[in-house]
């Protein structure tokens, strides 16, 4: 890294990039701006879903940043599910035990 500082310092521009690189990496991913509706239930998760094949459709987002977009619906949606099952179960288990 020494020897690339000092090739850098001195006009290499190689060095340079590599050095930059290191220190501030080029990002893989940008934030996505578009309408989502608010998600509560595994139905809005369904319709959350649609507004990302619709902006995907438009433009406003890429397949791949759709794709992404949809991976955290569906694991949200998952989470919103066992929510719900474990209340159940906490009720059903009370309910029971009266």
């Amino acid at each position: 890294m020494r020897k690339a500082i000092e090739a850098a310092l001195g006009g290499d521009t190689v060095a340079l990039r590599l050095c930059l690189e290191r220190i501030a990496p080029v990002r893989k991913d940008a934030p996505v701006q578009f309408a989502l509706p608010e998600m509560s239930s595994a139905e809005d998760a369904a319709k959350a879903a649609a507004s990302v094949l619709a902006a995907v459709s438009d433009g406003e987002l890429t397949p791949s940043e759709g794709a992404h977009v949809m991976s955290l619906i569906e694991t949200y949606r998952r989470t919103l599910e066992l929510s719900e099952l474990e209340a159940r179960v906490i009720a059903l288990e009370q309910g029971h035990a009266a």
